[in-house]
């Protein structure tokens, strides 16, 4: 009876010397997967960092365009006013005309009209260097605008490249396939060198 005790002690004994060294197999068998979980949360952070980016761009972006919109808004009113002044000089050139055109027109007249339409063709000029200005700002806002939405499009571009390399490392921590989390490490590349192209080497 005691033999077979000791016979069964031993083989349990040999069963769990077993088991230890198949679990100790697979722990360095699958002893990479630990890098792949690392590598996923760098790219999380990026993802996250590229996300924040884009968002700022895209909020640069509505701001410059209303800037442009308030810029081209000012610009019209200016013209307008423009247009006014010099609708009123040409009233004052016809009067002028039909007072020379008189038997005797008087000489503190002729000058008083003399310099309204001077006073008005200095407004038209102080008017028009405004209105352009204001055109100006306009086309500079527009460019940021168009500058920030490029920006945006190409960080989106990154993002969606940081989400594939993160979906991929997850599918390769279910089915431990190497392949895929390189493939996940060269997508995820991919997406920080666009990134840091568009944060240090695009022009705003």
């Amino acid at each position: 009876m005691q033999i077979n005790d000791l016979d069964e002690l031993k083989q349990l004994v040999a069963e769990l010397r077993a088991d230890h060294v198949a679990q100790k197999e697979k722990e360095k068998r699958d002893a990479w997967t630990k890098y792949v979980s690392l590598t996923m949360v760098c790219i999380a952070v990026l993802a996250a960092v590229a996300t924040l980016k884009s968002g700022g761009f895209s909020t640069r972006t509505l701001k410059e365009m209303n800037e442009a919109t308030f810029n081209q808004a000012e610009a019209s009113d200016q013209w307008a006013f423009y247009q006014a002044k010099s609708i009123k000089q040409n009233l004052y050139e016809i009067e002028l005309d039909h007072l020379n055109s008189g038997s005797a027109p008087t000489a503190g007249a002729v000058e008083k009209l003399k310099a309204k339409l001077d006073k008005y063709e200095k407004d038209k000029a102080d008017i028009t260097a405004s209105a352009k200005k204001f055109e100006a700002n306009r086309e500079a806002a527009r460019k940021t605008a168009m500058s920030a939405a490029e920006h945006s499009r190409k960080m989106g571009l990154a993002i969606t490249l940081f989400q594939i390399a993160i979906a991929l490392g997850a599918v390769c921590l279910i089915v431990k396939k190497k392949p895929l989390w390189i493939v996940s490490v060269i997508l995820g590349a991919l997406a920080t060198g666009v990134m840091v192209q568009v944060l240090y080497f695009m022009p705003m």
